[in-house]
This record gives C-alpha cells, structure tokens and sequence, in this order.
C-alpha cells in the first residue's frame, strides 16, 4: 500500500495481470476499479489516484465526495445512503465513520475497520479478488453504543465507468424464469426489489452493466449478484454529479433489524466481476469462482430419474419398482421419489409438516423400493418440503402457533400451506430430529428440498423475521449436511425461485425450473448460464407433450436441450416403447461419454445474427474439444442461414466438426446439406473464428449437438 498525499491512500488486489483499486480516506474505502496489463513487479502507487481525482466544482462541497463502499450521507453523498437507520431518539441516522483502519492487507484480501465515535457504530469490509479477478465484498455493522440501533439498510455501493451505457437484468415467472431485459441506463434510477422472502422467478438478484450494445462476445460488461436467499435489493443510480452507480445488498422489512449493545449485522456477499470479453467473460469469471469452493460438487453428476410427472401424488409399489427397472435399463443413476410418501399425502392440501411415511400407502416402509432401486445399481433420492406446513395436518393441529404469522390477522394460505417459523428452536429442533430420523432409518443419498410459496406477513413475535427465516434454513441445512455429508441437497423452490450463489454454498443442484419444454428451456437454461455452471443445472428429457405449455417436440430436440446440464428424466417411462427406450439409453450413454467435457468446460455463449439461433458451447481447458448446441427456435429469417462464427477454440489448432447422433436427430429441407456433415472435414480454429461454421438447414424448434475434436496437439486427434 502506498500512500498519495496526506489524505487518501491506494490499496490493491492482484489477480493475475489485472488489478483492482482501492482508495482509502477520510471518507472511507472506496473501489476505484479495475486496472488491465498490471506488471506484478510494478504495483500500482499514487498516480492512479492523481489520474482519477475529479475536479471541485462550484456550488458543491468544498472536496470531492467519493463513492464508498457504503456510502455516508453524512459526507456528502447524494444518492441513496449505504447505512439506513437510527436510535430511538432519532440519532445516528447519518453516520460518518471517517478513516479504516486496515487490518489485514495481501495481494487477494483487504479487511478494514472504521468507527463512529458519535453514531457509536464499527463498521468493517472485507474485499477478496480470486484467481480469476472476481470480486467479493462483506460488510458488518457492530453496535458499540449502550443502546439498541434500530438498522433499516446496509448497502454496498460500486462506481461503474461511463462507459456503461446499457444495464441487463432479468425476469420471469414460475416455469419461465431467467428472462433477460436489456435496458438504457437512465439518468434517474433502476431499482430491482425483490420482496418475496425467498430468491424470486421475477427478481432475480444480478445485474450486467455494459456499453452500448455488449453482447456475450463483445463489450466492457460488470457483472453483479446479490448472494443472499431472501429479499434483496439492486440500485442502478445516475448521481447527480453524472457518475453511475451500481448499489446492494439485503431489503430489510420494517423493524427487521435492531442490533443491541455489540450485537453485529453481517452482510449477505456480492459478487462482481469486470470483463472485456461481453457477457462470457463474466460467466468465466462466476464460474471458475463457483467451482473453487470446497462444497461445489466435483464427483460425477448422475443421472436422475424423477418420479412427479411419471405419478404425481399416485405412489404405488409396483408401479414404482417397475418404472426403477426402466429407469435403470436406460442407465439412470440416481431415482428421487417425489412429493406423495408422507403421512396424508395423497393431494397437496393435506400432510405438510407430518414427515413420516404414511402407514397406508407404503405399509412396510420404503425400504422396499429403496431395495429395488439400490439393487437395480441406483441410489435412491426423496423429495422434502421442510420449510411448510398444511393446516390439514397433524404438526399444525397440535402446534398452530409455530408458523409465521401475524396475530389478528387471517393468514393467507398458498398451495394450501403456510411457513413455520424456523427462527424458532422448537421448529428447528423438530425438522431436525424428522430429517435425521427419515435419513438415519434410510438408505437416502439426496434430497430434492422444495419450497414452495412465497413469504407473507412474514412475522415472529408480531416483527417482521425474513432474515431469521433464511438463516434459520441455512442453519438446518448446514446442521443436516454435517451429521450426513454424504447426502446431496437439491435447491427447489416452484422450480428456480431459489437459485443463488448462497444457498449453492450448502446445495449441490439447482432445479433450474418446473418447465420441461425443450422450447422455453433453451431460453431459461441460457439465462441460467451467465452465473451458474452446467454440472449445477437441474435438466430433464420430459414426455413429447410438455405438462406446462401443452407443446409437442421430437426426442432429439428435447435431449439436446437437456444434454448440457445435470441430466435427468422426468417422464413416465413405462409409457415407453421399447424402441423409446433404447433411444434414451443412447442418449444417456452419449451424455456420460461427454460428463467429463460439460462439467468442466468453459461456457461459450454465441451471438448469432438470426434470432432464431440460439447456440452456445462447452470448451475443454485446454481447448483440444468442445461440445457445441446449436438449436433453431422458431423459423430462420432466410435460407439458408449464415455461418456460426465458433470462438472460444485454439486458433493455431484445427478441429473436425461431427454431429452427436441423438436419436431421431432430423435434418431440415434441402437439396444438399454443408459437406462437412459427413464428418471429414478438418476445419482450422481461427478459420470457424472468423469466416464461421456453415449451418444446415434446420427444422424449427429443433437442434444439433456437435463435438469438435482438436487434430494433433495435446489431447488431440492426430489422424486427419
């Protein structure tokens, strides 16, 4: 660290040739951003601060004012405050924390600590860089006074360049989720609140800010994502002065949070990442991150059969051992029993809460199916919905006090259930003894943990209690995840309605959506993609007509979709020809040959000219293959359609373009097809980055999987 007069000092992160920038002064920690081409052996000093010092303008304050990480309206920031809140009499609502204390600085960790010796509040940040150049920041607040401090907002604030010009967010729906929208910055501001308790299909938590027209290959794009589980909040702000600001953090209800005599808010985590690549740099970044976790899943992602669409609630022995051995002939790995198992649980009004095996229908247990499916070579896998409770059940007859409510009032019910209170010990310690009673008595490897409603009133005591609620389920996780570590945990909610960075800390899947059709999957799982890795990514072959939209595609449509993810079933097989099911084993036999590839890869998103394409790719490391989705989604513009330009390969090295041959794989009309088809071309990597690869024609709502295979090299083909 360097200093720069006697007033501010520059700190800095080092991530390879890349630097990001901190200035530390009297007003706080502030990023200052990203710096490229950084020599190691000549760290940043204070000409970076001397290069970025605005000007003193009339009719302002007589020093700038930066843009802290949590912003002080108390010295002079205009736009919304970093801390919201004060003391019953009305103080400390604009606190002034002055000059961190650093304690703790190396090339990937800074840790400061300011106090505010009239509001009497700490306040610490931690910013980490990884290998990558992704960035972290945590931020605490500790009340040092002798009174409690009611706290209504913490938020991090982060300057974007101007050269951010076009902000990407996204939105949906239940069964259609992770819809890009991209919008002009506006000179006013963009709020994204999210205010449903729990990761929304509507308000997921990031935002990409880029310049004019970014796309996944192109433009200066900063990435950002809340990773929190519950309400959240994002501010894309012009200040006054013209800067540009990206702010966030947790959306704090009324009265949430009041932090006695040293009692600590923490932060939930933001995540950013900076690149020069458009929109796959960013992904890079997210993922490589993700990835270097210790609880990311490294083993081998099986492949699932789940049972909701092949029986819904209709569970039956028989049924369910003969669709196991179907399962297992088509080389399925893993089988999960959905929702039905339960005491009382033959519709979804009843038998929430209740979590035992209901006597009636499995009479001796599900050890006899886990039996059938642990003999089959599978292991077995059930679905639980731990956060909620039915009224018509026997946990809420005799504890109706224990769900989060607020007295007076009638408490609204939907899908005919209602939350309990996790904040409790009693509900706690209840889940906690069924989970392990279900987990100990059963040879279960997997849980699909579902939730399914949004939080209303949510209260404890009359207080609004989000916040508990979500750490109360990190804890109960947590608790079952280190009395069991072998069990995997899926995140369900309504489909992807709790699909974040956090909650992956504690989860190894993500159920990406409740909607099978191949037509909006491709769409969901793209938007998926930006900040998640595939081996995470829920993606099931369901039955030719879907259950949400009432479509019909062909096989090789829906298991090109599905073949990119953590692949699965979600289909009665036992309404399978025999000719069907040795189309899926294919198919299964091909996504086990090339697990290794697409759960390593590198995501490539491209940026085709007809929008009727929609194409990405898996790219190993070392670029010696990729696996390349090319998927028409409705009726190209001309024909035939241009060229896909394949980025993302080694440029010195030259590859042999072959089609995965998926089962009922159909080309579209033509007179003659592109000749490298027949699988003997050998095509140079900078020639299918520039010129591109010639499509065939395609079938609407149709789609190819290709390999390219590197000839020669390192892990290449060496015949030609």
């Amino acid at each position: 660290m360097t200093g720069a007069g006697d007033q501010v000092a520059v700190a800095v992160l080092v991530a390879g040739d890349q630097a990001v920038a901190l200035a530390i002064g009297d007003d706080g920690l502030a990023l200052c951003g990203w710096v490229d081409g950084v020599d190691p052996d000549r760290p940043l000093g204070p000409s970076l601060l001397a290069a970025v010092e605005p000007p003193v303008t009339h009719a302002a304050a007589d020093r700038a004012v930066p843009i802290a990480l949590v912003a002080e309206a108390g010295s002079g920031y205009q736009g919304r405050p970093g801390i919201e809140g004060g003391r019953e009499d009305g103080s400390g609502w604009a606190p002034r924390f002055g000059r961190p204390v650093i304690g703790s600085h190396s090339d990937e960790l800074l840790e400061a600590t300011a106090h505010d010796p009239v509001a009497q509040l700490d306040l610490t940040l931690r910013v980490a860089i990884d290998s990558g150049g992704l960035l972290t920041v945590d931020a605490e607040l500790t009340n040092t006074g002798d009174r409690d401090y009611r706290l209504d907002a913490l938020r991090i604030a982060v300057p974007v360049p101007d050269g951010g010009r076009e902000v990407q967010s996204f939105t949906g729906r239940w069964s259609n989720e992770f819809l890009p929208e991209v919008t002009p910055w506006i000179s006013g501001t963009l709020s994204i609140d999210n205010r449903r308790g729990r990761t929304s299909h509507d308000r997921f938590p990031a935002v990409f800010v880029g310049s004019t027209g970014f796309g996944n290959e192109t433009g200066e794009v900063h990435g950002f994502h809340v990773g929190w589980s519950g309400n959240t909040t994002i501010r894309v702000e012009t200040l006054p002065d013209g800067r540009r600001v990206v702010q966030s953090g947790e959306l704090l209800l009324p009265g949430e949070i009041v932090l006695g005599p040293d009692e600590t808010y923490a932060s939930p985590q933001l995540l950013i990442a900076r690149s020069t690549r458009g929109l796959n740099g960013i992904s890079e970044a997210f993922h490589r991150h993700l990835r270097s976790r210790p609880t990311h899943p490294t083993t081998t992602r099986p492949v699932h059969l789940n049972t909701w669409e092949a029986v819904y609630f209709d569970h039956d022995l028989d049924t369910l051992c003969r669709l196991a051995d179907r399962a297992a002939a088509v080389g399925v790995e893993r089988f999960v029993l959905d929702d039905g198992w339960f005491n009382g649980r033959r519709h979804d009004r009843a038998g929430l809460g209740d979590w035992w095996v209901d006597p009636e229908v499995w009479p001796n247990g599900l050890a006899p199916l886990i039996e059938r499916v642990t003999g089959l070579g599978m292991s077995f896998g059930l679905w639980v919905e731990p956060e909620m409770v039915n009224p018509d059940s026997d946990l809420y007859r005799a504890h109706p006090t224990w769900t989060l409510t607020v007295p007076g009032y009638e408490p609204l019910l939907a899908r005919n259930q209602l939350v309990l209170d996790l904040s409790r010990a009693e509900v706690f310690d209840y889940l906690a003894e069924r989970l392990t009673g279900l987990l100990e008595a059963n040879e279960i490897s997997y849980l699909k943990w579902d939730m399914n409603r949004d939080l209303v009133q949510p209260a404890h005591g009359g207080r609004a209690t989000v916040r508990r609620q979500v750490l109360g389920l990190y804890r109960l996780i947590d608790h079952l995840r280190e009395r069991f570590p072998a069990v995997e945990i899926e995140s369900c909610s309504s489909g992807g309605a709790r699909i974040d960075a956090e909650i992956l800390r504690r989860t190894q899947r993500f159920w990406t959506s409740d909607c099978n059709d191949a037509l909006d999957r491709q769409r969901i799982q793209r938007g998926f993609s930006y900040l998640f890795p595939p081996e995470v990514m829920g993606a099931h072959i369901g039955p030719p007509t879907s259950h949400t939209t009432g479509r019909t595609h062909r096989l090789d449509f829906r298991a090109a979709t599905a073949f990119f993810g953590h692949l699965g079933f979600e289909w009665n097989l036992l309404d399978c020809t025999d000719e069907e099911l040795s189309q899926l084993r294919g198919i299964v036999d091909a996504h086990k040959r090339f697990r290794p590839l697409l759960h390593t890869g590198r995501v490539h998103r491209y940026d085709h000219p007809d929008p009727a394409v929609v194409a990405h790719a898996v790219i190993a490391d070392d670029r010696s293959e990729a696996l390349v989705s090319v998927a028409q989604i409705a009726t190209a513009r001309s024909m035939p359609t241009g060229p896909l330009r394949l980025g993302g390969l080694d440029p010195g090295r030259s590859y042999r373009p072959t089609v995965v041959p998926l089962p009922e794989v159909r080309l579209g009309s033509a007179r003659r097809q592109p000749g490298w088809l027949d699988g003997g071309a050998v095509i140079e990597g900078a020639v299918l980055a520039s010129l591109g690869l010639q499509l065939p024609v395609l079938w609407p709502e149709s789609a190819l999987v290709l390999h390219l295979q590197a000839t020669g090299g390192p892990g290449g083909d060496d015949s030609a």
